[in-house]
């Protein structure tokens, strides 16, 4: 009688032991019960929201500082915005940039199937570091309420302005309302210049849109051949959405070697974008400008 107590004892034992066994064995680790849900069954639109822009390093300053392009999109349409040509001088448009860039990612289905949306951000960052003292994205606030220092951040490290360095009728010297400016050694001997020239040789830009500042106008661009039909309609387009002027050729003072002007003179249609001052971005005049531009090119 004892010998089979014993027995049932034992073979109660072994149950529990296996019971808890497969508890620890088959059931989920704490680590697997925290994946989220919407990572394991992914939908394509959550997939954009996890992987973001492709953000690419397209080249370097003088000084080695990195110039990024965010792409958004995989559309056959391909347009360009790019900002801070002139570095600390129209920071603000470096500002809208990345106010931009932060839209896109927070929006990621602004962006029609038909459409690649490249951004560069900064296309003189040794300007801009001329100015704020630092590298990467700053705020408003960060910007010394110095006019000299902020006009001496419009160039480069090597003292060139870099929107008279591009290929069209352009010279050494040039000139800033009234004043003679470097225009650099040769036509893009400027790495930033090179940079902008092999990104717009790299990509099949259907237009490219520059962000400048202070005058509240959108300019067309010519070269050599006159101004691209194509060139008036997207100027129209932005500049009545966004509320600004329009004015097909920049008069104000001769100007030689400017990169909107070889975009023309190899047969892609380029616009400037002058926001009214130096100060704001103009965020939603911008960005109705922007979402015109993109019911443009809506396939006919």
């Amino acid at each position: 009688m004892q010998s089979s107590k014993r027995k049932w004892i034992i073979i109660a034992g072994v149950s529990l032991v296996l019971i808890v066994a497969s508890i620890f064995i088959f059931s989920p680790s704490k680590k697997e019960k925290e994946i989220p849900a919407n990572l394991i069954d992914s939908t394509p639109e959550v997939i954009k929201e996890v992987v973001g822009p492709k953000i690419k390093s397209i080249g370097t300053s003088v000084q080695g500082r990195k110039i990024e392009s965010y792409t958004y999109g995989s559309g056959a349409t391909h347009i360009a915005f790019v900002g801070g040509v002139h570095g600390g001088y129209e920071w603000n448009t470096i500002l809208l940039a990345y106010k931009f860039i932060d839209y896109l990612n927070a929006n990621p289905s602004i962006v029609p199937s038909y459409l690649t949306v490249s951004i560069v951000p900064n296309a003189n960052p040794d300007g801009m570091f001329k100015v704020v003292g630092k590298e990467g994205r700053f705020l408003a606030t960060e910007i010394p309420k110095d006019d000299k220092l902020q006009a001496s951040g419009r160039f480069n490290a090597n003292n060139v302005d870099l929107n008279r360095n591009f290929d069209c009728e352009w010279k050494p010297e040039s000139t800033w309302r009234g004043n003679v400016v470097s225009a650099g050694a040769s036509v893009f001997s400027e790495p930033e210049a090179k940079v902008l020239r092999d990104f717009v040789q790299a990509n099949k830009f259907k237009s490219v849109i520059f962000w400048h500042s202070q005058s509240g106008i959108v300019y067309g661009s010519d070269c050599e051949n006159g101004i691209l039909p194509e060139t008036v309609n997207i100027m129209n387009t932005y500049a009545k959405a966004a509320g600004y002027g329009a004015v097909e050729k920049f008069n104000a003072y001769k100007v030689t070697g400017d990169s909107e002007g070889w975009l023309a003179k190899i047969g892609i249609p380029a616009i400037t974008v002058e926001l009214t001052n130096h100060e704001s971005i103009e965020w939603e005049k911008n960005l109705a400008g922007m979402k015109a531009l993109f019911t443009y090119y809506t396939p006919k």
